[in-house]
């Protein structure tokens, strides 16, 4: 997996997911040649580096018919493009879908993100 690189962001939302500690962060500037809108970072309690993370990249304009953002799920295991759309934009409606897709990505069946800030 190639982490994103980030130089700086700001902490939008945090959660508790189960064994895992998410954090939501945006304004994110970064030297990768995407423009990371979002990144939910998922770190296992107890460890130190994010063992997945969930990205909402601006897409390019020969992309922007299908919609201004695309998701995109990182693990060591994975990297998936998992479709765009206007609502990755919004912090809300990125959260939504950068949670569920991490549930699925880690098994987190019937467990229900908690949000602390």
């Amino acid at each position: 997996m190639q982490p994103p690189r980030i130089e700086t962001a700001i902490p939008k939302q945090r959660y508790q997911f189960g064994p895992y500690e998410a954090v939501l962060l945006g304004e994110v500037t970064s030297p990768d040649p995407v423009r990371y809108q979002f990144i939910l970072a998922l770190v296992r309690v107890g460890e130190s580096k994010p063992s997945l993370y969930v990205t909402a990249e601006k897409n390019p304009r020969a992309r922007s018919a299908e919609g201004s953002h695309r998701l995109r799920v990182m693990s060591e295991q994975l990297s998936e493009d998992l479709g765009s759309s206007d609502a990755f934009r919004d912090v809300e409606g990125f959260a939504a879908a950068a949670l569920a897709a991490a549930g699925r990505a880690l098994g987190l069946v019937g467990i229900e993100p908690v949000r602390l800030t």
